[in-house]
């Protein structure tokens, strides 16, 4: 499982010209769920996210966590996460889970990350998705359970 966070200002989904998530100062997480991740992963990966400390404190050092700055989280599917790239020019995706996997894990980590942050926005599983942001730093981190 592969999350790619970005520290943000504000940030919005898009589907069909309908603004179906909003968030203001937060994170903003795509989601790329491979065809072997489990809950056990998708629990780690939420358990770093939420007390991962990347907001200033008083002094300017990231010290903080979503917590302590009444961030919130906009969480987005991106299968694209999981391209594998080694082989040419075109990316193969035959590592991702196949989609009523993928979207029960999503749907896990949405409804995981609402029991600790006050709001939780989110993506539409499968949609063609527009996503607007105002990247704070820019700030952005990859947590891949393959490397943790």
């Amino acid at each position: 499982m592969r999350f790619l966070i970005q520290r943000v200002n504000n940030a919005s989904v898009t589907v069909e010209n309908n603004i179906v998530g909003s968030i203001d100062k937060g994170l903003l997480v795509f989601v790329g769920v491979y065809h072997d991740d489990t809950i056990a992963e998708a629990d780690k990966l939420i358990k770093k996210l939420i007390g991962l400390r990347i907001f200033a404190d008083s002094e300017g050092k990231t010290n903080l966590a979503l917590a302590d700055v009444g961030g919130q989280l906009l969480i987005v599917s991106q299968f694209t996460l999981c391209a594998d790239c080694k082989k040419g020019n075109r990316p193969s995706f035959t590592k991702a889970a196949e989609a009523d996997i993928a979207n029960r894990l999503y749907e896990y980590i949405i409804s995981e990350c609402k029991k600790h942050v006050a709001v939780v926005e989110h993506g539409e599983f499968g949609a063609d998705m527009k996503v607007e942001l105002s990247n704070d730093g820019p700030f952005t981190i990859i947590f891949d359970t393959k490397d943790m």
